[in-house]
């Protein structure tokens, strides 16, 4: 199982974030050996968090080879067109490396912001969903044209994050892989949910916000119960990260 960390929401010395914050610790976070970048996507909770996309540009820009992924944004929120227009801008700055997680949301909070429905979350991630599709691989969709950049057409990979109804078994036929959650479900849970997703011919499996609290050895554990169950990566979330502790994870779950 491959191994993920969140990107730190503050300078891995404690304080706040300094202009040079996140692309050191993108370094940093390479340097140790873990394979992939993740920012999460949160609005109106109490704090702030840099733009998923944009800190994600900012990690390209000091990484060679990690991978880099939303986990997740949520488009309900958001004009799919701009997205994508975003997402292509990553795609040249780090071709092959963007693994692009979407979904419907789960937090009234972040839509009351934005202006946007929580409560018809779902049909209107239904109808981006298919439209997110055909911008992607055609730079066009319904008459809108990108004028995309033919090196990035069909390039990021699209990761469908989503439990209910029919949502796992669509990411395996329609995605190139899903994301499920750490923070709330139990290792049984996640346990079911990816036999439905490997039994629907599901290839990538990724489980993200495995959270690290003062004892790095819980998290450690957890990563070594969810390899068993057979996800492919595992994404740790830490809020009070730091060298030492990134570290310390890294070296415990080995390789």
């Amino acid at each position: 199982m491959q191994l993920g960390i969140a990107l730190p929401f503050s300078d891995l010395s404690g304080g706040p974030l300094r202009p040079d914050s996140q692309i050191s610790a993108a370094r940093t976070i390479e340097e140790l050996g873990y394979s992939s970048i993740w920012t999460s996507d949160a609005v109106g909770r109490g704090f702030m968090m840099s733009d998923p996309l944009i800190a994600l540009a900012v990690a390209a820009s000091g990484t060679t080879n990690v991978e880099l992924g939303t986990g997740i944004l949520q488009l309900p929120i958001r004009n799919v067109a701009e997205v994508v227009h975003r997402l292509f801008s990553l795609e040249v700055l780090a071709p092959g490396r963007v693994l692009f997680g979407v979904g419907p949301g789960s937090a009234r909070d972040d839509f009351e912001v934005f202006g946007g429905d929580y409560d018809g979350r779902f049909t209107e991630f239904d109808r981006q969903w298919g439209e997110l599709r055909q911008f992607v691989q055609q730079g066009e969709a319904d008459g809108r044209d990108l004028c995309a950049w033919p090196q990035v057409l069909g390039k990021p990979a699209l990761m469908l994050a989503g439990w209910r109804g029919p949502w796992v078994e669509r990411a395996a036929a329609e995605a190139a892989g899903w994301i499920a959650s750490g923070a709330y479900a139990d290792d049984d849970q996640l346990a079911s949910a990816l036999a439905r997703f490997r039994g629907a011919g599901g290839r990538r499996a990724i489980v993200i916000t495995i959270r690290v609290g003062t004892d790095v050895g819980a998290a450690v554990d957890r990563l070594h119960r969810l390899a068993d169950i057979g996800f492919d990566d595992a994404v740790v979330f830490d809020l009070h990260a730091s060298v030492d502790r990134l570290a310390a994870v890294r070296q415990g779950f080995g390789s």
